[in-house]
């Protein structure tokens, strides 16, 4: 998903999305996958050179990637789309109300597993692959990618907001994909989500991406292995639970009755009862093509303040 919190941040954005040729471009690429620039010219039946200026513009922007595929003869320019959404956020976030921080993908307090299933850290495999005694190990602190088939794991959100203040949304960011035996880009998984034990969503993973490296996956890492995922944004406030904008359930913030002096811990996993048991990949900063670990925001406003509703408009 691509995030975009402000009109001018997305003025190149939108510039792109102005030509009914880059619009096609996008299209044929979501309904297709991977295509080379010689089968794109091809479909919209214009010459290389006018593609190529096209792609230009779509790469710069962050929509699309193009990365180089050995063909028997020579290389051919793959093309992709980088992003499945576009989230565009037109009012003003209250800065003054927001507890902002990052949790490292490492950093669990609880977790059950099952193969497949690791770790790494940026620079090695934590212990061994396919091993849930290594999710245990003092190494996984430093990890920047996890996977496995079922389970959970939970983190502790720290809670650092004011005295006397009750939180009225929490909104989280994290890059997320299935987790197929090696990699498969038609891999549905079904991840739920949990708030203080109470299952607040669920959202379906399309599959595990290896079709090309991820921009911050390091070079050491195995080229058969998950490259990448999708950025989610979920959102829990007053109106419901939301990913990416679009609603996934009816539970509220107000139902867990959060203020300052509350623990809140968030689950994220495969149930074994789900429709789509496909795994579940989580990357942070050195690996996928976002560059961060779990982004939280916390919207809190005085316990005082009743009819206060900071915050609502991100769903």
């Amino acid at each position: 998903m691509l995030r975009i919190t402000s009109l001018t941040d997305g003025l190149e954005v939108f510039k792109a999305l102005g030509s009914e040729v880059r619009i096609e471009i996008l299209n044929i690429l979501l309904e297709n996958g991977p295509m080379n620039m010689n089968e794109l010219a091809s479909r919209l039946s214009i010459t290389n050179g006018a593609l190529t200026s096209h792609m230009k513009k779509l790469e710069s922007t962050g929509l699309v990637r193009i990365s180089n595929e050995a063909e028997g003869h020579g290389n051919q320019k793959l093309c992709t789309p980088a992003h499945d959404s576009i989230l565009v956020e037109l009012q003003k976030e209250d800065k003054a109300n927001v507890y902002s921080t990052e949790i490292k993908i490492g950093h669990y307090c609880d977790h059950s597993i099952s193969p497949t299933c690791g770790l790494a850290s940026s620079q090695n495999i934590v212990g061994e692959v396919d091993d849930p005694r290594y999710f245990e190990h003092p190494d996984r602190f430093n990890a920047d990618i996890l996977w496995f088939t079922k389970g959970y794991v939970e983190y502790v959100i720290p809670n650092f907001i004011p005295a006397s203040q009750r939180i009225t949304q929490i909104t989280m960011s994290m890059e997320l994909s299935s987790e197929a035996p090696g990699i498969n880009n038609d891999w549905p998984s079904d991840i739920s989500f949990y708030l203080n034990d109470v299952c607040i969503g669920q959202w379906t993973s399309p599959g595990d991406f290896g079709d090309v490296r991820g921009i911050f996956t390091p070079d050491w890492w195995y080229s058969n292995w998950n490259q990448y995922g999708l950025l989610k944004l979920l959102v829990i406030n007053r109106k419901g639970t939301f990913i990416d904008g679009l609603q996934i359930s009816d539970v509220t913030i107000d139902s867990f009755h959060l203020d300052s002096r509350s623990n809140i811990r968030f689950r994220l996993g495969i149930d074994e009862s789900a429709a789509n048991v496909g795994g579940l990949t989580i990357f942070g900063k050195s690996f996928g093509n976002y560059g961060q670990d779990i982004k939280v925001n916390i919207h809190y406003v005085p316990i005082d303040n009743p009819q206060a509703t900071n915050g609502d408009h991100l769903q």
